[in-house]
C-alpha cells in the first residue's frame, strides 16, 4: 500500500495539509554519511517558484528523527519528516460536493466513505514526493558509481519549454510533459526475470508518482515499427557494450551494462484555473467549477528530481539483492 522495496524499503505517510508528512527508510546499510544538508539540493530542485509552478511556498525543511548517529546511518530505520505551514484549506471545501475532474477527489470520497482528508489533495498530493526525494538522496549514495540524471525534454508537446509555459499562462490552462531518465555506469546483473525485472519495478514506483501516465524503455513504442534486425543491439565489446541501445540497457529484465534509459509522460495538472462544467454530487446538477487555490500549470517542471529518486530507490534495492548472490 504505502510501502515499496524488499531490502531497501520505503514507507510514506502524511497529507498535503496535515501537520507533517514524511518517509521511513528501512534496510539501509550502516556507515553511510547522511545529514539534512545532503537533502537540500534535490529538495530545492523539486520546489515551486519558477513560472508555471504553484505559488504555495513551503520551507521544505527536512528533519531526520531516527537512524542517524554522529552523521552516519546506524542500520536502524531512518525517519525524515517535513512540516506543512503554508496551507489554505478553505480553498478545498467545495470539492466535497464538486470533485475536480481528473483528480482523485471522487474516488477517495467513495473508497473511504468521506472520511478522507481532502485538503490539498490529502494523501494523494504531490507533496508526499518530498519523502521519495529524500530517500532517493540516500539511495544515490548506495548505488555509487551509478549516476542517475533526469531532465524535461518537452512541455505541452513543445521542446521550447519556456514558450510552452508562456502559452499555458495565457490560456489559463495546464500542460503536461515528457521526462527522460538516464543511469550511467550500470553493472551487469541487476533485476530478475518476470515480476522483479528492472522494467517492472521501475514502472511500479514511477506510476506511484502523481501525474505519471506512461513509461517507455529504450526505443519504447517505436519498437513496434522496427524490424528485428533494426532493433537488435549488436555487441561491440566482450563487456556487453552495444552499438545501439534500443533495449534501454535491459535484457530479460536484467541490466546488461549499457545505460539504463527510459522516458515518462506527465499529464496536465487536474486543478486548472479555466472554468469547467461538471457534476455536483449532492444536487445531481451540472454546475460551473472555478477552482481556487495554488496549483502547478506544469507539474512536469518539478518531476525530474523525483524520477531520479525513485530510480535510485529501485537500483539500491536491486543492488543489495544482487550482493546477496555473492555472499
Amino acid at each position: 500500500m504505502n510501502s515499496f522495496g524488499k531490502i531497501f524499503r520505503v514507507s510514506i505517510f502524511g497529507e498535503s495539509h496535515g501537520n507533517e508528512l514524511g518517509i521511513v527508510i528501512d534496510g539501509c546499510p550502516p556507515g553511510i554519511y547522511f545529514t539534512e544538508e545532503d537533502l537540500y539540493l534535490d529538495l530545492t530542485r523539486r520546489k515551486s517558484g519558477i513560472k508555471g509552478t504553484t505559488s504555495r511556498q513551503e520551507s521544505d525543511e527536512p528533519k531526520i528523527i531516527s537512524g542517524i548517529y554522529e552523521g552516519y546511518t546506524t542500520g536502524a530505520p531512518i525517519a525524515i519528516i517535513f512540516e506543512n505551514n503554508n496551507t489554505n484549506s478553505s480553498d478545498y471545501s467545495l470539492f466535497r460536493e464538486v470533485p475536480r475532474p481528473g483528480h482523485a477527489d471522487f474516488v477517495a470520497m467513495k473508497k473511504w466513505k468521506n472520511f478522507n482528508d481532502h485538503r490539498g489533495g490529502g494523501h494523494f498530493s504531490g507533496r508526499l514526493t518530498l519523502g521519495l526525494v529524500s530517500a532517493g538522496v540516500l539511495a544515490k549514495k548506495i548505488i555509487t558509481p551509478m549516476k542517475v540524471a533526469a531532465r524535461l525534454l518537452e512541455a505541452g508537446g513543445n521542446s521550447d519549454i519556456k514558450n510552452a509555459i508562456d502559452e499555458a499562462v495565457v490560456e489559463n490552462d495546464s500542460i503536461g510533459g515528457i521526462v527522460k531518465c538516464v543511469t550511467t555506469s550500470m553493472p551487469i546483473g541487476l533485476g530478475e526475470p518476470f515480476f522483479d525485472s528492472i522494467e517492472s519495478l521501475l514502472s511500479h514506483i514511477v506510476f506511484s508518482v502523481p501525474a505519471i501516465k506512461g513509461i517507455e524503455f529504450g526505443s519504447g513504442f517505436k519498437a513496434a515499427k522496427m524490424t528485428g534486425y533494426e532493433h537488435n543491439d549488436k555487441y561491440i565489446s566482450v563487456d556487453g557494450i552495444t552499438k545501439t541501445n534500443n533495449s534501454g540497457g535491459v535484457n530479460g529484465g536484467i541490466s546488461n551494462g549499457n545505460d539504463l534509459v527510459y522516458r515518462v509522460a506527465i499529464k496536465p495538472t487536474s486543478s486548472i484555473p479555466k472554468r469547467q462544467h461538471t457534476m455536483n454530487m449532492q444536487t445531481s446538477q451540472i454546475v460551473d467549477l472555478d477552482i481556487k487555490g495554488r496549483h502547478d500549470l506544469c507539474v512536469a517542471l518539478r518531476i525530474p528530481p523525483i524520477i531520479e529518486s525513485v530510480t535510485a530507490i529501485v537500483l539500491a534495492d536491486l543492488k543489495m539483492i544482487y550482493q546477496s548472490y555473492k555472499e
